[in-house]
């Protein structure tokens, strides 16, 4: 009997090896470095796309305004057809068309006081009249002057609006990227909780079955270490957040692992206050933002009152006109136009305050935009300072704190104190642990918002 070939194993193995390889695929995380994550940002958060966006519709708006002052040439192509006396007689002047005998030339021997049927009664007559006319603004009282320089200082609003756009997803990404360290941080903090609470429970355990202790000494190594497992729960709920908070603002979707690489290093900045005051109100993008826009409003009055003023035009036309579509007839028109409004009823002059206000409140926006952004300034440079310092201080108190631990955990095994000393004891190490993770992300955080006031929070200049 001929054996059969079993497939079995070979499908096994296909299913084994297409399942290590989704398995690899999906656990792999793709490792970022902070340049990187900003890199992307740029590239992808949705906020900087529509910032993109109002950019360029002022630049569309800036194309518009400069073409008012470009002459427009419109073509146009008119058909008529008409019996109406006036009307007809009209059209065939202006098809060269008319004749002697379209006055009634057949009737004038009859006499002065017969009305000649050919001009009364011309029947229907066509007319195709293809037309190019140029108008071109002359004087227009700053009206078009006014509206490109409000367009162009709005291109120049956008710009900056979109830089401090731009600055604030790379100051997002950064709070994101180190948010993800910190939690990772306090996740390691918790396990080592965690570990020093198992410990100390299974000590606790031999010391009660020795007769060392009493049972309430247990009890409480149990409630530590359930206290901790909570912890450690928060924290690797927190460090899952921290991801998803990146893939959001890196535009990656939440199916695509990522991963962070070294801690970011933020350069101090060392200056006098009053020169960090200076630099940001010249480099700030949102200030220079509102002063565009003032600009802006300055010229949107200028425009109001060009109403005030004459308005002057010129026109220049050619038409061709012929009983059947063609270029038949050829003339020509030249003109010019002068108006000049002599009373509107106070509309005009109730625009120009209105823009004048608007002016106003735009000044007065920046007046105190500037003001905050001074505050903005000394509060980053006092809270950077406040952070490196506790940074330190709390790297140096931990060593101390280890070390007392250490002895307390002795002390404790001799049965020299009590469960409440060792407990608050590995209490402290636990903060201490904790406070040099959020002293470290609160250094590298307050420098960045210093960078930021300043309009200094360019990813090749961190």
């Amino acid at each position: 009997m001929t054996k059969l070939f079993s497939y079995k194993p070979v499908l096994l193995h296909a299913l084994m090896l297409l399942l290590s390889t989704a398995w690899s695929g999906y656990a792999a995380a793709e490792t970022l470095s902070f340049a990187e994550c900003v890199n992307m940002a740029l590239k992808q958060n949705p906020d900087l796309i529509g910032s993109q966006e109002r950019v360029n519709q002022a630049k569309a708006g800036l194309r518009q305004a400069q073409g008012n002052r470009i002459p427009k040439l419109t073509a146009s192509e008119d058909v008529v057809g008409t019996n109406d006396a006036l009307s007809a007689f009209g059209l065939k002047l202006s098809e060269r068309q008319a004749t002697f005998n379209d006055f009634g030339a057949g009737q004038f021997g009859q006499g002065l006081g017969v009305a000649p049927s050919n001009l009364n009664y011309p029947g229907f007559v066509h007319n195709f009249d293809t037309r190019l006319e140029i108008q071109a603004p002359i004087y227009t009282g700053g009206l078009i002057t006014g509206g490109i320089q409000q367009a162009r200082a709005y291109v120049e609003a956008a710009q900056q609006g979109d830089l401090s756009a731009r600055q604030h997803v790379i100051f997002q990404v950064l709070q994101a990227y180190e948010g993800v360290h910190a939690a990772r941080a306090f996740v390691g903090v918790t396990q080592q909780a965690e570990t020093a609470a198992r410990s100390l429970l299974t000590m606790m355990n031999n010391m009660l079955k020795s007769g060392t202790v009493v049972k309430s000494d247990l009890l409480l190594a149990q409630v530590r270490l359930q206290d901790v497992q909570v912890q450690h729960l928060q924290a690797q709920n927190a460090l899952d957040g921290a991801l998803e908070q990146l893939h959001v603002l890196l535009g990656v979707p939440f199916e695509h692992p990522l991963d962070v690489g070294e801690w970011a290093e933020i350069k101090p900045i060392a200056a006098p206050i009053q020169t960090l005051r200076q630099t940001a109100l010249e480099n700030n993008p949102g200030i220079l933002a509102l002063r565009k826009q003032t600009q802006a409003e300055t010229a949107k009055v200028d425009m109001a009152r060009a109403a005030w003023m004459p308005q002057v035009g010129l026109m220049l036309r050619q038409d061709w006109n012929d009983a059947q579509m063609g270029l038949g007839a050829s003339s020509y028109t030249i003109g010019g136009s002068v108006s000049w409004v002599a009373f509107d009823g106070g509309v005009t002059h109730a625009k120009v305050d209105q823009a004048q206000a608007s002016k106003n409140e735009t000044q007065a926006r920046l007046t105190q935009a500037e003001a905050g952004l001074a505050y903005q300034v000394d509060e980053a440079v006092r809270k950077a300072d406040e952070a490196e310092k506790q940074l330190a201080e709390r790297e140096a108190a931990l060593s101390q704190i280890e070390e007392a631990v250490r002895l307390v955990n002795k002390r404790y095994a001799n049965g020299l104190t009590t469960i409440t000393e060792q407990l608050g004891a590995q209490a402290q190490l636990d903060k201490a642990r904790a406070d040099v993770v959020t002293a470290r992300y609160a250094v590298a955080v307050q420098r960045a918002n210093l960078k930021l006031a300043l309009g200094q929070l360019d990813p090749d200049a961190l």
